[in-house]
């Protein structure tokens, strides 16, 4: 598929941020824990992300949420190797979402592209392992998770100007991971919406977000059905796709180049309507 970042400007070609659909393999993740835990019901998911226009494929054998267990590499490789495997057969873009440094490296030997560091590089070998296998690596800005109550449960004085922070801690990361060998280029942004922050600072960083433009690189945002939502009504995670639909637009209107989502096809269709909605269609489209 070209190089490292073609795939990216191909999925944008027209006008839309690329999507990144969730492949949870694990049974305890907060909303879809357990649905593809089997090898023929992750390869349908990976099917269905497919057909309804993800980009790219966000696999993960270990659940990220507050107050989840640390699972071995081997029990994690165990998880995503039957979905890993197919979705290349498929020609997808396979990101893994691990902060191991034995997983990523096993799944980036088996055919995967990305690298979805939700720790902020807690272990900087993480790094070494990307550069070694030419991969692009993405660091979500987080600290240490078991300072969270529960969810969007997260000290108010912890951070000054939120923003800032995450900038300045992210960056400490990043110069890291270019120690270990990463260009650059090739170590991407996601602000981590809902680890290690309330709902008030996600909402800042979500406002705030194209502030992080000057970092020059992709910025992933990963809104999807996440617990800031239910401030609104207080619905649970299987009843806020009409947030995460506002959440992925108006990071779309910030500057987001990937959104990270459980429901390609709705985010899709909402990021199509606002685009033409937002511009003059060619003549025969408004006669159609």
């Amino acid at each position: 598929m070209g190089t490292k970042s073609e795939w990216l400007s191909l999925a944008c070609r027209d006008g839309t941020v690329a999507l990144m659909g969730v492949v949870n393999l694990t049974p305890d993740s907060f909303f879809d824990g357990g649905r593809y835990a089997t090898a023929d019901a992750a390869e349908r998911h990976v099917d269905a992300l497919l057909a309804e226009g993800a980009a790219v494929l966000d696999l993960g054998g270990e659940s990220s949420r507050p107050g989840a267990e640390k699972i071995p590499a081997a029990q994690q490789i165990d998880r995503v190797r039957a979905a890993l495997s197919h979705a290349v057969s498929r020609g997808a873009v396979v990101s893994i979402d691990t902060t191991d440094p034995e997983v990523a490296d096993y799944a980036l030997g088996a055919g995967a592209r990305l690298v979805n560091d939700v720790s902020c590089l807690a272990a900087p070998e993480l790094a070494a392992v990307t550069a070694r296998h030419g991969a692009t690596l993405i660091l979500m800005h987080s600290r240490d998770m078991r300072e969270m109550s529960g969810f969007s449960q997260y000290p108010e004085g912890r951070y000054g100007d939120v923003v800032e922070d995450v900038r300045a801690e992210w960056r400490a990361a990043r110069d890291l991971a270019v120690k270990a060998g990463m260009a650059p280029a090739d170590v991407w942004f996601d602000p981590g919406l809902g680890f290690a922050k309330n709902a008030r600072q996600s909402f800042e960083l979500l406002r705030r977000l194209g502030e992080f433009a000057s970092e020059g690189v992709p910025i992933l945002v990963g809104p999807s059905r996440k617990s800031f939502i239910a401030t609104v009504d207080g619905a649970p995670p299987e009843a806020r796709l009409g947030g995460t639909v506002a959440a992925c637009l108006a990071a779309a209107e910030r500057g987001a180049s990937l959104l990270r989502v459980h429901d390609v096809a709705a985010i899709r269709q909402a990021l199509g309507v606002s685009r033409l909605a937002s511009h003059t269609p060619p003549m025969e489209a408004r006669h159609a």
